[in-house]
């Protein structure tokens, strides 16, 4: 029997926590923190939801599910706000039918009747989003939802080892994509947070951000060619290494988010596994005496694998440290050369601005020094930590950015205060910590975490009122409403802010042409010309 996925939270339902083991838990996590319940709440039970409003064509009844389960796990995306939704077992807007199309041509079957019945209709592929990109709240003017759950699209079709690319269907979860390319002796090495559960295709149509601290750190660097349905036919680009031939196609739609299509494949860049690696855990006196040295990292053409710089506070949250100190996780890989010579060099320069670092390895990923692998276990098992958070009382959610180099100092005292601040009115207290997931030459990307006390049946308001006040601060101070989070449902009103009005026209017409009824995704990137 197939392992289910919990209707409410992170993982499997076999992966849940004894009754005993979430109490243990619950008291070592709140005795931590200074805040949070010794005495974890259950989820609710999977409650009966409303009659779905459309059924399905004969011809399509073997793929489509309606039951209560298949309509609440496709209800919301892995934010807070949708975890305490669902752990609470409420579901205001299921869908009315899922389809799992087991090919191409069912997924055109699918689209077709949901268009032709007046229906909304959802992409899904892994069901990870965390800013309600896959959530069915589509307002009235739609006959129903049909959410079309990809995954069964799941497998590598073509490798093409001269270029080094291969042809992947849109469902391949990021280990099943992995085991078959390994197969080949090949990697994508795309490892967003969400990887275990996420897709291809809702990596390319969120502009997921990987694993590469520096250099390839977007799905937009390993695209090759997108192929994907629309109301008003097929949309495949060209297969290039490169073109200049006008706007293209891939661009419009990386980032999507399945207003524009629904992706069904992808040529993608892939690479030999790494057989040489190191890392270290470099320390320094202050989060700017890191940041300084992460600059100068970033423009120093290294380009290390890995390049996170963890401030003091979270660090000793995550025991990577005692709070005296931020780190920088620091690492370099490759397929065919020693690179401990790249190390060396980059030690030299944080060493510059006065860094010390723990011993280094040159094993599996990680191996820096304790404080590293304390970091990277933290960092894996934070998706799963995040039940146990909502199940005893505390807020656990996160914000990021990018800003550039010359305004990050004052952009990052501006958004700190006012985050801090409003988790201090909201909350009473509770903890705000930063850490660098990506850097460029010219900026970095901060990524931004709140851990606080929650009051039990007040935790959307509570976490809508701090993140109102973070995006602001955020948008005011000159940064992105997003780094690789996505728009969705919940980014809308800041998205609608920072793009050119100009842009918006346009994006309102490319999704009037490949989708004239507005069924893809509504409410997503943009509204439909009405």
């Amino acid at each position: 029997m197939a392992r289910r996925l919990k209707h409410w939270g992170w993982g499997f339902e076999d992966e849940q926590p004894a009754p005993e083991e979430l109490r243990q838990a619950a008291q070592f996590l709140s005795e931590r923190l200074g805040f949070g319940s010794s005495e974890p709440e259950e989820p609710a039970p999977l409650p009966a939801l409303s009659p779905p409003r459309l059924q399905p064509p004969d011809s399509l009844a073997a793929i489509c599910r309606s039951d209560d389960y298949e309509r609440a796990l496709h209800s919301y995306g892995r934010s807070y706000s949708d975890i305490v939704r669902a752990f609470r077992g409420r579901f205001d807007h299921p869908p009315d039918v899922v389809a799992h199309p087991r090919d191409e041509g069912e997924v055109a079957a699918v689209l077709e009747w949901a268009v032709s019945a007046g229906a909304a209709v959802i992409p899904f592929g892994g069901g990870t989003s965390v800013v309600g990109g896959v959530e069915p709240r589509v307002g009235d003017v739609y006959a129903g939802v049909v959410t079309i759950d990809l995954k069964a699209l799941d497998r590598v079709l073509e490798v093409d080892p001269v270029s080094r690319a291969a042809r992947i269907q849109a469902g391949a979860l990021g280990p099943s994509l992995e085991q078959q390319l390994g197969e080949h002796g090949l990697t994508l090495r795309h490892f967003p947070q969400s990887f275990q559960f996420s897709t291809l295709g809702g990596w390319i149509a969120t502009r997921s951000g990987g694993h590469f601290a520096t250099l390839y750190t977007h799905i937009d660097d390993l695209v090759e060619s997108i192929r994907a349905l629309t109301p008003s036919g097929d949309w495949e680009s060209r297969r290039l290494p490169g073109s200049g031939a006008g706007v293209s196609p891939d661009r419009l739609l990386i980032g999507s988010e399945g207003t524009l299509g629904i992706i069904s494949e992808a040529w993608v860049r892939v690479r030999p596994r790494p057989a040489h690696r190191a890392s270290a855990g470099v320390r320094f006196t202050d989060f700017g005496s890191g940041a300084d040295a992460v600059r100068a990292l970033s423009q120093s053409g290294l380009y290390p694998t890995n390049c996170r710089l963890i401030d003091a506070a979270e660090a000793a949250i995550t025991r990577a440290g005692d709070g005296s100190y931020a780190l920088l996780v620091l690492g370099f890989e490759s397929a065919d050369h020693d690179v401990e010579p790249w190390m060396s060099l980059a030690l030299d320069c944080c060493s510059d601005f006065g860094g010390a670092w723990e011993r280094r390895g040159a094993g599996r990923e990680g191996e820096g020094g304790d404080s590293v692998g304390s970091w990277r276990d933290a960092f894996l098992r934070a998706p799963y930590l995040r039940d146990t958070f909502v199940a005893i009382g505390v807020l656990s959610e996160t914000f990021e950015t990018a800003i550039t180099w010359d305004r990050f100092a004052e952009f990052h005292a501006a958004v700190l205060e006012r985050a801090r601040a409003a988790v201090h009115e909201v909350c009473g207290t509770g903890s705000v910590t930063c850490r660098f997931t990506h850097v460029y030459p010219d900026g970095p990307a901060p990524y931004y975490t709140i851990l606080a006390p929650a009051r039990r049946g007040d935790e959307l308001a509570q976490w809508a009122e701090i993140k109102a006040a973070a995006s602001e601060a955020v948008l005011a101070a000159g940064g992105t409403i997003t780094h690789h989070h996505a728009i969705g449902r919940d980014h809308r009103p800041w998205y609608d802010r920072q793009r050119p009005d100009a842009f918006a026209a346009a994006l309102r017409g490319a999704k009037a042409a490949v989708d004239p009824t507005g069924a893809l995704n509504p409410g997503v990137l943009i509204d439909p010309v009405s």
